[in-house]
């Protein structure tokens, strides 16, 4: 049995795993109340969702080929590469000058911060066994609680008083002392993967497919009917590049997703809930602050401060988690409980008089929701993939995570613009800030209960995984 890791010795290597993670969880959500701002600078409010959703895609497209690098030529290393490139996209954006200039940069972002996540967390899988790590999650889980819905806290609040620009030049002298604190790390020479042949036909169809799907979902009843001849050919190419994948994940000898870690159920059904409980948790902390500003008439930093309350919940049912799963070692039905308060959450934001107190109150319960996920469902496929399996497991993780964030913000976005009477292309931001509220609150519960639904669907999946006992080393 390893001998325990003592609390300096975590806090130690926590330091400098911090920023990476505190950067790739932020920058998910920071946009989100400045997203007005952004597009009344520069136009085309009906590309304003792919902000998030080009930042996503990349970062969900990118995790699996930083695994798969992580593990041939040292996790720390790869690190500081995704943090170049990371700080480049942090450039692009904030230089540019319309919007398909933002989301290039934003693209590039994502293609950075795919790695900073993904390998942080294998490189703290390596160091602490996996009932230690239960004693110690409440830490990275109040990390990216504080990041996520505390991103548009800083945004509203920078965006009131300086310029949206600013959240893009920050990046760089912290993505520069992350660089300086993994160097003074040791590297761990894990390379016993190197030689395994990489899927580059998974790699580009995958991100492509993503893509189209995310497109088709986003445009659909805006730029063409849902049912037209335009919808059918975006469907029939989606479904031929899902034929080819599926061929390719079962003849390759190493495919871009795993088959054998995807087919145990301890792993996908976990997998399946991460990325529902993202789609629900994404969607409501990037158009909470849209609905305070265009249905509650708030304005940007008044609207990042009422998502604290989501944060303090997000934390809360993190650290309990940490502490159940520390002293039971039995992660199972937390995120069941979780994700049935986080249901009741949406039912109540879609059903009740919308006031700025009652939504903070009712962010705080979806929080404790979302909080139970995240460290239970990390700990659990960990546990059961095994230490040599660690970079390819937490690479799952992520990618299933960000894909569901994409997947929700883009689905939400589309359903939310479709609601509202009278959008279009040219609708700006003025004019529904204008504009009458009832119509807009009527469109956004709508969306809520839509929400309370896939929690719903998540809490019964997270409902039917096998009960798993967490390793102590």
């Amino acid at each position: 049995m390893s001998s325990p890791l003592t609390r300096q010795a975590f806090l130690v290597f926590f330091s400098a795993v911090f920023l990476p993670m505190f950067l790739a969880a932020v920058d998910q959500t920071i946009l989100a109340t400045a997203t007005p701002s952004i597009v009344g600078d520069l136009g085309q409010l009906h590309l304003s969702s792919w902000i998030a959703i080009g930042y996503l895609l990349a970062t969900a497209a990118s995790v699996p080929v930083y695994g798969w690098l992580g593990d041939r030529y040292g996790r720390r290393n790869i690190l500081i590469w995704a943090l170049g490139i990371f700080s480049l996209g942090s450039v692009i954006g904030a230089l540019a000058q319309d919007m398909p200039q933002m989301i290039s940069g934003r693209v590039i972002q994502g293609l950075g911060g795919g790695g900073l996540m993904s390998l942080s967390q294998a490189l703290i899988a390596e160091l602490i066994p996996p009932r230690q790590r239960a004693k110690y999650q409440g830490y990275f889980a109040a990390m990216f609680a504080c990041a996520s819905v505390g991103g548009p806290v800083i945004g509203g609040l920078v965006v009131t008083h300086y310029s949206w620009h600013w959240l893009f030049w920050a990046n760089i002298p912290l993505a520069l002392i992350a660089v300086w604190r993994l160097l003074r790390l040791t590297p761990k020479a894990t390379l016993e993967h190197r030689h395994k042949p990489i899927d580059w036909t998974g790699l580009v169809i995958f991100p492509l497919l993503c893509t189209l799907f995310l497109y088709w979902a986003s445009v659909a009843g805006q730029d063409f009917e849902w049912i037209s001849v335009t919808s059918g050919y975006y469907l029939l190419l989606i479904l031929l590049l899902g034929a080819l994948f599926y061929r390719n994940q079962h003849r390759h000898a190493t495919p871009f997703l795993p088959n054998e870690l995807l087919k145990n159920n301890a792993i996908y059904i976990p997998l399946i809930t991460s990325m529902l409980f993202a789609a629900c948790m994404f969607a409501l902390i990037f158009f909470l602050p849209i609905y305070l500003q265009l249905g509650l008439k708030t304005n940007a930093a008044t609207s990042g401060l009422l998502l604290l309350p989501l944060t303090i919940g997000q934390i809360s049912g993190a650290l309990i988690s940490g502490r159940i799963m520390g002293k039971t070692g039995i992660p199972k039905w937390i995120p069941v409980v979780g994700m049935s308060l986080s249901m009741c959450g949406f039912i109540a934001l879609g059903s009740l008089t919308p006031e700025p107190l009652i939504v903070g109150l009712l962010g705080m319960l979806c929080g404790i929701g979302f909080g139970t996920v995240m460290p239970t469902t990390q700990l659990v496929i960990q546990t059961v993939g095994g230490k040599a399996n660690v970079g390819s497991v937490t690479a799952l993780a992520s990618l299933c995570r960000n894909l569901g964030a994409a997947i929700g913000t883009a689905l939400f976005g589309a359903l939310i613009y479709s609601l509202l009477p009278g959008f279009d292309h040219n609708t700006s931001i003025e004019v529904l800030r204008s504009g009458p509220q009832e119509p807009v609150i009527a469109a956004f519960q709508t969306a809520f209960y839509v929400a309370a639904v896939i929690a719903a669907l998540a809490a019964l999946n997270a409902a039917r995984a096998p009960l798993v006992h967490l390793a102590n080393e």
